[in-house]
């Protein structure tokens, strides 16, 4: 190991070194005897060159290699202190003399030698670092640790070379004192993002990440009023995506520093995205009960009902005795506060609530006209308002009335998301209606789009027209399925099943057969039935496996077992297969982050 770090060092700069000096040649020829195992003419050649002071210098570590390799004790001792003198007691010439006498069973005396050499470095910074490189290379890494702390004792400075020192404890294996180290280099250099970007690189299995976890809450603990720790801890709870516990730290940040609710909020806007509705609702019930006249009131109580109705409608059958409760709540919320530009949202709210929950059409139109007059001009509110009445007018069956309608969003929002959402709709009503081929012809251009979910959609439902049209003259079974699409669109979900049952009869061995089926299998996933629901995706995977729905079945197969099921090596196996047999699957990104998280990985 020795031989292998010397002439690492050593290697080819002796060449450049000493390229210009008439013993260049013999050094060169040294080296290579040495190389070679031929220790004696190493030994004549080296010898010579270390009569010099300065050649000395070039060769110190070769020379000390040989003699070693020979087992001549004492004139390799004789050599390492005559170096030490004439150096004026250099660090790294103590430290190979301490090797020496470790190698001829002298630990003690080695041990004060190491001493010696960290003891000169202490106050010199470069001079330090050079010696824990040593150490390093050497695979020493315990007197590297101890080389540090030995400045850090003479500064009186906890937190000097904490990133150098992390990474020593992360090669001793020593994981909890490596997170102290990366902590105290965020709160000193107060770049906290760095830190949690190391962190996540570093921790890499379940141990280690509960270990950073124990790790901050003693720091939290120990010193509740350094915000650092506790946003450190919050981000963690955040990336293992348990949104209450991050919610306890931010909440008691928030009552410390009365900080208006402002970290709050952002945590229960992500658990409402990321469909946390339970985590979302007790985050928004507290902000509106520890703030009630702050100027995001009325923003959080909206988001409070949301997300209650987001819980309502994630259980089926939905209760409709919950629908009209909700409704209920909108109607106090807009009672108690008035309708204006921060409320609108909740009347566009309860006006949908009637429309697709209730089966109340007219009542809905009336609610979301009256919110179009109240809009004062906001135009995006109005259109988004109108794309919900050409969605109601579909739900009563008049598909004239929904075009007129989405023509007008699509007119007033040219080249903005807002318009392409509205094209988009008048393909699928065109889709809805059989005329597959305008249907087309508008989703080609959508896929263009400039927002990925809109230029997504525009390109499946594209694919799947070009696919399954101009076989048939009468397109009998695109039209059966595109009706089925229709009414699980107007939530008469048991007469699509039906449907589907019949098509899958009728329509067996047709191109369309793996789409019946997996339709089928969402339809039933959505409403709860998650044994019908896994049956028919796992039917696609055996039978259809290269079909258009081969990778949106694995996908979804692999979710169910992983959010409905718990069944996570299951899951990860499925997501591994998504990956290996579809490289360019839309889904391939999602799958990596879930598998990796599945794996224990930790994800931003």
């Amino acid at each position: 190991m020795l031989l292998k770090t010397f002439l690492k060092n050593f290697g080819f700069a002796l060449l450049l070194i000493l390229s210009f000096g008439a013993f260049a040649q013999d050094a060169e020829l040294g080296m290579e005897y040495l190389k070679a195992g031929e220790y004696e003419k190493a030994k004549t050649i080296f010898q010579k060159l270390a009569k010099n002071k300065e050649t000395a210098k070039v060769i110190h570590k070769p020379y000390l290699q040989t003699l070693i390799k020979l087992k001549e004790w004492e004139e390799a001792e004789k050599f390492a202190k005559k170096e030490i003198k004439s150096s004026d007691g250099n660090a790294k010439y103590i430290t190979d003399y301490a090797r020496l006498l470790e190698l001829t069973e002298k630990k003690e005396e080695a041990q004060k030698q190491y001493n010696l050499a960290i003891e000169k470095v202490k106050s010199d910074d470069n001079a330090l670092m050079e010696l824990v490189t040593e150490f390093s290379q050497n695979q020493q890494f315990e007197l590297a640790i101890q080389t540090i702390e030995k400045t850090r004792e003479f500064f009186k400075s906890e937190d000097k070379f904490a990133v150098q020192l992390a990474k020593l404890y992360r090669i001793e294996g020593k994981i909890p004192q490596m997170i102290e180290e990366y902590l105290k280099f965020g709160l000193v250099s107060e770049n906290k993002e760095m830190v949690q970007s190391i962190l996540q690189d570093e921790l890499k299995d379940e141990k280690e990440i509960e270990q950073l976890e124990k790790v901050l809450y003693t720091k939290v603990q120990k010193y509740p009023d350094e915000v650092y720790y506790n946003e450190v801890l919050i981000w963690h709870l955040i990336q293992k995506k348990e949104i209450y516990k991050a919610f306890v730290q931010a909440r008691a940040l928030d009552r410390r520093y009365r900080k208006e609710g402002i970290q709050v909020t952002d945590l229960g806007f992500l658990a409402h995205q990321n469909k946390d509705y339970v985590n979302s609702g007790k985050i928004f019930e507290y902000l509106i009960k520890e703030y009630p006249r702050h100027q995001n009131y009325s923003l959080w109580r909206r988001m409070l009902i949301n997300a209650k109705e987001e819980v309502i409608k994630s259980v089926y059958p939905i209760n409709l005795d919950d629908i009209r409760l909700l409704i209920t709540e909108y109607s106090k919320m807009l009672q108690e506060l008035g309708t204006n530009q921060k409320t609108l949202e909740a009347v566009r709210s309860k006006g949908l609530l009637y429309a697709f929950y209730l089966n109340e059409k007219d009542t809905a139109i009336t609610v979301l006209e009256s919110a179009i007059k109240m809009a004062n001009g906001d135009q995006q509110f109005i259109d988004r308002c109108k794309l919900d009445l050409g969605d109601i007018y579909l739900l009563k069956s008049e598909p004239w009335e929904a075009t007129l309608i989405y023509s007008q969003v699509e007119k007033s929002e040219k080249d903005s998301p807002l318009g392409y959402d509205a094209k988009l709709r008048n393909a699928k009503l065109a889709y809805f209606r059989g005329d597959f081929e305008l249907s087309k012809e508008v989703l080609d251009i959508l896929k263009q789009a400039t927002t990925r979910e809109i230029a997504n959609d525009a390109m499946e439902l594209s694919l799947l027209i070009q696919e399954n049209t101009g076989t048939d003259s009468t397109e009998q079974a695109m039209k059966a399925y595109s009706n089925a699409e229709l009414l699980l669109f107007q939530h008469r979900n048991e007469e699509a099943i039906s449907n589907l049952n019949a098509m899958e009869k009728t329509f067996k061995g047709d191109p369309l057969e793996d789409e019946i089926i997996y339709l089928r299998a969402m339809t039933y996933l959505k409403q709860g039935d998650v044994e019908k629901g896994v049956k028919d995706l796992e039917t696609i995977i055996q039978k259809f496996p290269i079909e258009l729905k081969g990778d949106d079945a694995t996908y979804h197969l692999a979710k169910t077992y992983q959010e409905k099921l718990n069944q996570h090596a299951k899951a990860m196996k499925l997501y591994q297969e998504l990956l290996t047999k579809y490289p360019g699957s839309i889904y391939g990104a999602e799958a990596r982050k879930r598998f990796r998280n599945l794996r224990g990985d930790t994800i931003n």
